[in-house]
């Protein structure tokens, strides 16, 4: 079953819900010519989304088309996802359609020199000692995906590496993953580095920059307890919080 969706034989993960989930899933939608990016979005379907993108970018501004179709249609999507209603599958090639849709929108923008379009920079980095970064990499794309720039230090990056990052590009929010308790000790090194950094606060003392952090082993409270801003249990949470940070 799994086979099956990775080689994309099972369309929109059907099957495999169907029979680890117990949920009676819907069937992969077929959208006519008159269909919006969002409902594109939000079905899954990569080539219908490019081709209504480059359509809509011939009539409407590039960020009219994010504000409008994009955003929305990826609120839909993390709201069925929060509730239950779809899952990880769903939630990641929802993501993947949108990812097409804004490349499509980086392309038209590059050819006429506008500015690229970006709501925020942000780092995202596994901290050292931990390779696991399945979580990070989907937080990335949804990330990408709501319009903001991500640097993506990768894993196993050192407490160093990400501040002098900050420093170097001004960045104002940084979000860090750990998977493993052992771990754990290097995400708190990170922030407090940051926090006794002199680049890095502001004249009255307070800091320039802002963490969120998550991974299976975290907690809100442990979160709180090692100097982080924001906990995020997933990665629409990632997104919940850029949007307080930037907004």
């Amino acid at each position: 079953m799994a086979y099956k969706v990775l080689e994309n034989i099972d369309k929109g993960s059907v099957k495999f819900i169907e029979k680890y989930n117990e949920f009676k899933a819907e069937k992969p939608k077929v959208i006519n010519a008159r269909a919006t990016i969002s409902e594109a979005v939000i079905n899954g379907l990569k080539g219908e989304a490019e081709s209504l993108t480059e359509k809509a970018l011939e009539k409407k501004d590039a960020m009219e088309i994010i504000n409008s179709e994009l955003i929305p249609a990826l609120d839909n999507v993390g709201a069925d996802f929060e509730s239950g209603k779809i899952f990880l599958p769903q939630l990641i090639q929802s993501a993947n359609v949108a990812q097409v849709c804004f490349e499509v929108i980086k392309k038209k923008l590059t050819s006429t020199d506008s500015s690229p379009v970006s709501k925020g920079k942000i780092i995202l980095a596994t901290v050292k000692g931990d390779i696991h970064d399945i979580g990070k990499n989907i937080v990335k794309v949804l990330l990408d995906n709501y319009g903001y720039t991500v640097v993506d230090l990768g894993r196993d990056v050192a407490p160093e590496v990400i501040i002098d990052t900050a420093i170097k590009q001004d960045i104002k929010l940084i979000g860090l993953s750990a998977l493993m308790t052992t771990t754990l000790k290097s995400m708190e090194d990170t922030i407090a580095l940051a926090r006794k950094t002199p680049e890095l606060q502001n004249p009255d003392g307070s800091s320039k920059v802002i963490f969120f952090v998550g991974g299976a082993v975290l907690t809100h409270d442990y979160a709180m307890k090692i100097g982080a801003d924001y906990y995020c249990k997933d990665a629409k949470e990632s997104v919940d919080t850029a949007k307080k940070v930037f907004n």
